[in-house]
């Protein structure tokens, strides 16, 4: 627990002041309650026993302020814990969402989409309960449990001693209890994210859900991983609820022990009835807060897991190691020399070697999973290279800042991404401040903007997410819009134009050779007569470059 506190420390010392408030509020709240006790004694011995009239207005009205300086004093520390508490979180999804999104690709694609938003949403809610709630209950319950100690031990040392020797008994048993809730918040928060999971996958996939008719197979797929998240949560119920009434009979026990010696004590005549109500009742507000200590430690490893969790992103280090130079000049070379990726032992890429340069457009084609998508991904560093290199102006691609390197290239991949926002949004995704003429400009290149212009709000009309109010073919010309508005150096199109017609394709293509006949295009294409026009085609069978040539001369290859 303390290991993980101290990971909260560099976010709790930028509250400094507010935590000066909540020490005032935690330290007029534990006045309170102790001055609760110390009033025991003269409310017994001076107003009933000597029947001191004064008593009868100053009991009550030191019992008022009492109440009135704790409820200002739990104000004071609730408000400002929840202010800090809300605070850090927003900062700690920030702070996790950032790590994840600049993790290798590698991890994100071996991670599920679900893990990782239950790890953003999930397990920082239940770290907002413990830094919001648990942790000023924890300092204000332990100053409780310190200052009472400390008022029964001044009353009578021997009877302190027959209440307190509970203590070290309950430590033990508590710590067996908290291991174990530690040990299924752990598995309670995976299957909370097998459930995210779930549930992603179904609503991603939900169109061929319909079409097989399989929405009941999947809502019992579902079920199953639903129930079991409620094995795992009520097994942490079982445990974790066996700490109060644990500490209940323990605390029963003491007080009645307690009970018999004072009593002893009061008819021997060394104590009075008010010096023993106000070490009973001094007793009875221990052993309140020493419960809640119990709870509060019981619920504090459910926070400790999903910490863990948490931190286990915050401290991985990505794959691709970022640069140190800027790439700003424009792409005029680029070469790939003897290149071998490996993945789970398999080289997806075995001696890939070939060369660009500005004013090229080339096509690469080849078996489904050949390694064709895999060569444009390395030029986005999406993944290192076992060995070999590739070059861009004869320096090595690992020498670029990533984000000078990305910022020259335009990227459109088989999968096409469309936010739920407005269409010029979506086409100049990563600029601050859309330029609508260029915007209207890229729309037209791409063969789209007809369409656009039936449209109620034309570019400023929103798209469903995923674009489900646009048709495939158009989804797609909206991407490379996209592609085309960046105007980068170099122009990778991953099957970029599979959903289009003959007519619209060639239009396309058309467009973006006029606009990149000084740069540099690298398309994948499964149909080799959309690679017509390209200086030369590269063919990869099995990660090997099989052949290098003309559109002529590689169909003549393949005949």
């Amino acid at each position: 627990m303390l290991s993980i506190i101290k990971r909260y420390i560099p976010f709790l010392q930028d509250y400094k002041l507010k935590y000066i408030f909540i020490l005032i509020g935690i330290v007029l709240s534990v006045i309170a309650t102790a001055g609760t006790a110390y009033i025991m004694k003269p409310m017994m011995d001076d107003m009933f026993i000597n029947k001191d009239e004064k008593m009868i207005y100053i009991i009550p009205v030191s019992l008022v302020i009492l109440y009135i300086i704790k409820s200002v004093g739990r104000y004071i520390q609730s408000v400002y814990m929840a202010y800090i508490g809300t605070h850090i979180i927003s900062r700690l999804r920030e702070l996790l969402l950032e790590k994840v999104i600049k993790l290798d690709m590698e991890f994100l694609y071996i991670n599920r989409s679900g893990e990782l938003i239950s790890r953003i949403t999930n397990d920082v809610n239940r770290v907002q309960m413990f830094v919001s709630n648990l942790l000023p209950e924890l300092i204000k319950e332990s100053l409780s449990v310190v200052s009472l100690i400390g008022y029964v031990i001044y009353l009578n040392y021997k009877l302190a001693f027959i209440a307190l020797i509970v203590v070290p008994i309950v430590l033990y048993p508590l710590y067996a209890v908290a291991k174990k809730l530690k040990k299924y918040s752990h598995r309670s928060q995976e299957k909370s994210a097998d459930i995210i999971s779930k549930l992603s996958e179904i609503f991603n996939n939900v169109e061929i859900i319909k079409s097989y008719s399989t929405e009941t197979d999947e809502v019992k797929k579902f079920d199953k991983e639903n129930w079991k998240f409620f094995k795992i949560n009520m097994k942490s119920v079982y445990v974790g609820e066996l700490v109060s009434p644990f500490l209940e009979i323990f605390g029963a026990f003491a007080l009645g022990v307690i009970i018999y010696v004072g009593g002893s004590e009061v008819y021997e005549g060394k104590m009075s009835v008010g010096e023993f109500m106000a070490f009973l009742t001094a007793v009875g507000l221990v052993f309140k807060p020493f419960r809640n200590l119990g709870q509060i430690y019981s619920k504090i490893q459910d926070a400790i897991a999903a910490s863990e969790r948490i931190f286990d992103i915050v401290d991985r280090e990505s794959k691709i190691k970022d640069g140190n130079i800027d790439l700003d000049e424009e792409i005029k070379t680029i070469e790939f020399r003897d290149i071998v990726l490996e993945y789970e032992g398999k080289n997806l890429l075995d001696g890939v070697s070939f060369s660009v340069e500005k004013g090229e457009f080339v096509g690469l084609i080849g078996d489904s999973g050949g390694g064709k998508s895999t060569v444009l991904q390395l030029l986005l560093r999406y993944y290192e290279p076992k060995s070999g290199e590739i070059l861009i102006n004869n320096k090595n691609i690992k020498n670029f800042t990533l984000k000078s390197l990305t910022q020259h290239i335009s990227y459109v991949t088989q999968n096409i991404y469309i936010l739920n926002d407005t269409i010029l949004a979506n086409v100049a995704y990563g600029d601050e401040n859309p330029d609508e003429e260029r915007v209207i400009e890229a729309l037209k290149k791409a063969n789209i903007y007809d369409f656009v212009k039936t449209l109620k709000d034309g570019i400023y009309t929103i798209l469903d997410e995923k674009g489900s109010n646009l048709s495939g073919g158009q989804r797609q010309r909206i991407s490379l819009a996209r592609a085309i508005y960046k105007g980068a150096d170099l122009l990778l199109l991953d099957e970029a134009t599979s959903a289009l017609d003959n007519e619209s394709e060639t239009k396309v293509q058309k467009s973006l050779e006029e606009l990149y006949h000084d740069k540099i295009i690298i398309a994948i294409a499964h149909r080799l007569s959309t690679l017509k026009n390209a200086s030369k085609i590269v063919e990869l069978r099995k990660g090997k470059v099989k052949n290098i040539g003309s559109y002529k001369e590689v169909v003549k290859n393949n005949l």
